[in-house]
Formats: structure tokens, C-alpha cells, sequence
């Protein structure tokens, strides 16, 4: 059971989640944990924007670059990990501060987990055969029709959720969608609160675009070629950073930079149109800020104040 009260934070790609959390922490005795999917492994801190060392000496961060690329990171792993930290920062008399555009984890950590039997080594090797052959947007496609509700909120090439999906169900005859309903395990019952912040989407893409030559100006394409060095297997989550793919097709002389980077901006602003679509229709208990995280920090600092009061939380 939860201690103490937590303090969510989502919104798509360069909204400003990670300034305002700083404000946050320091305002009122937080620590920050990671719940982006991507800022989890450690071979990527410049194309998934990882806090830099300043930031993280203002204050402690955790799940930041804590596992390798070679291994995959899933809900229940990253949900284990979070809500195991949230417990000892809470008993500690800190604020946990959750804050990350993986509206996944946001909701598996609020909700918790649906309990899924495990998957027998045949099904799994089968679906993973499927996965090779067809391609994750065919089997994506499938999905929309086998489980619906459920190929809504993926992305069609998260590879690793949608073979989960149709693992799940061939292997029990349920939809995930279905087994996702039931009764869930590791739910935080302390007090929480969430805010979602969906700024204005044109000004959104300007800043996303921009950030990526910022990227690009401190060592985003050697941090590409490190990770091709590597030669990881292509279906690892860690491959589907956003920008990786037109870098490395740079690299490897299918594209020139000038077109990667084009095209690395395109993939940007698709994946912040997908996160903004998502955060919006997903949010119903969060409020919602209609602004980038440097523009409300100041209010969202004095609401928070007022909800740690009312949790009877001590600050500092």
C-alpha cells in the first residue's frame, strides 16, 4: 500500500515535463523517477533527452539510464522498480515526483498491473517468428481487429507490446484489453495527484524540432554510430528511439544528413502528435495544463503545495 502522496507527470515530447519537475522537486522536497520508456537504458542520453549531469546533481533522479539497450524494459519490470523507490522516498518523508511521456507506465503505476498468466515458449517463439516476417504494422493491423480498444493506444511499431498482445491471447484465449481489466495488483493507494500538460501543438512541434538540432549540435549522430557499432538486435525496444532510425540510415550511406535529419524531425513531430492524441483522450483524472512546464510551474508549484497540505505531508 502506498505511504504518502505521489506527484504524477505526463504530456508528449518537449512540453517541459522535465523543468517543471526540477521546479517541482526543489520547491518541495521531491525526488524524481523516470516513466519514459526510453530514458530507461543508458546508451541513448542525448536522443531521448536524458537529464544531464547538472541536473541530476540539483537533485536526486532515479530509473534514469539504468539498464542497457540490450535489455528490454517492460511495464512490470519499470512498475517493480518505481513503485519499490516510491515506497522508500515516501518512508523517508520525501515526495516522489513520476514524471514521463510513457503514458503506459503512468497508468500501470496508478492502476497497477493486470496479473497474466505466463506465456508458454512455443506461443511466444511463434508470434516472435510472425513478428520477423510480417513486420509490426501488419501484425498491428491484426490487432485492430482481434482487440481493438487495445491497437488504439500502441503505436504501430511497438513491436514488443503488440507481440505481447497477440502472446496473450493465443496462448489464454482473452483479449489483453480484457485480462488489463480485471482485477489488478500494486495499485499506489496513497493520495495522488497527476497533471498532464498539452501545450499549444504548432508551438509544441517548433520546440521539438528545435530541440533535435540541439541534439544534433552536441553528439546525437556519435551517439548513433556508437549504438550501430553495437549491432543489437533490430526488434529491441531501445532501437525505436525516436531519430535513431534516420541517423543510423545516415551511417550506414542510405540517407544524406540533410535528408536524416528531415527526416528525424518528421518522426519527431509524428511521435509528439501521437502523445499529445494520447494524453488528451487518456487524462480524464488528471488535470489538465494547457501550457509547456516552465510557463506553469509557478502555479502547478502552489497547487501542489496545497495538495501535500491537504495529505498532511511535511515540507521543508
Amino acid at each position: 500500500m502506498g505511504t504518502g502522496p505521489v506527484i504524477l507527470i505526463g504530456g508528449p515530447t518537449a512540453s517541459g515535463k522535465s523543468v517543471l519537475a526540477m521546479r517541482l522537486a526543489e520547491e518541495v522536497g521531491g525526488v524524481i523517477i523516470n516513466a519514459d520508456s526510453m530514458q530507461v537504458y543508458a546508451d541513448l542520453a542525448i536522443l531521448t533527452a536524458r537529464p544531464v549531469a547538472s541536473d541530476e546533481a540539483r537533485c536526486k533522479h532515479h530509473l534514469f539510464g539504468f539498464l542497457d539497450a540490450s535489455t528490454p524494459c517492460s511495464a512490470g519490470l519499470w512498475h517493480r522498480r518505481a513503485r519499490g523507490i516510491c515506497l522508500e522516498v515516501s518512508s523517508s518523508g520525501r515526495v516522489p515526483i513520476v514524471v514521463g511521456g510513457t503514458g503506459l507506465y503512468l497508468n500501470t503505476f496508478r492502476e497497477g498491473l493486470a496479473p497474466i498468466p505466463d506465456i508458454p515458449g512455443d506461443v511466444r517463439e511463434r508470434i516472435r517468428q510472425r513478428l520477423s516476417l510480417e513486420g509490426p504494422e501488419a501484425l498491428h493491423a491484426e490487432l485492430g481487429r482481434t482487440d481493438p480498444s487495445l491497437a488504439a493506444v500502441l503505436f504501430p511499431t511497438d513491436s514488443q507490446r503488440i507481440a505481447r498482445a497477440h502472446e496473450v491471447h493465443e496462448a489464454t484465449g482473452t483479449r489483453r484489453s480484457e485480462w488489463m481489466t480485471r482485477s489488478r495488483e500494486g495499485e499506489w493507494e496513497g493520495p495522488l495527484w497527476q497533471i498532464s500538460l498539452l501545450p499549444d501543438r504548432s508551438l509544441l512541434f517548433e520546440r521539438a524540432v528545435a530541440r533535435f538540432d540541439r541534439m544534433m549540435a552536441v553528439g546525437a549522430l556519435e551517439e548513433a554510430a556508437a549504438f550501430r557499432a553495437r549491432r543489437l538486435d533490430p526488434s529491441l525496444p531501445a532501437t525505436r528511439c525516436v531519430g535513431l532510425a534516420s541517423l543510423m540510415a545516415h551511417l550506414s550511406g542510405r540517407l544524406t544528413l540533410d535528408e536524416a535529419c528531415d527526416d528525424a524531425k518528421r518522426a519527431t513531430r509524428r511521435y509528439a502528435r501521437r502523445q499529445f492524441t494520447w494524453f488528451r483522450h487518456q487524462s480524464a483524472d488528471a488535470s489538465l495544463l494547457h501550457a509547456f512546464g516552465d510557463e506553469c510551474a509557478s502555479d502547478i508549484i502552489a497547487r501542489a503545495r496545497c495538495f501535500l497540505s491537504a495529505s498532511s505531508t511535511r515540507l521543508p
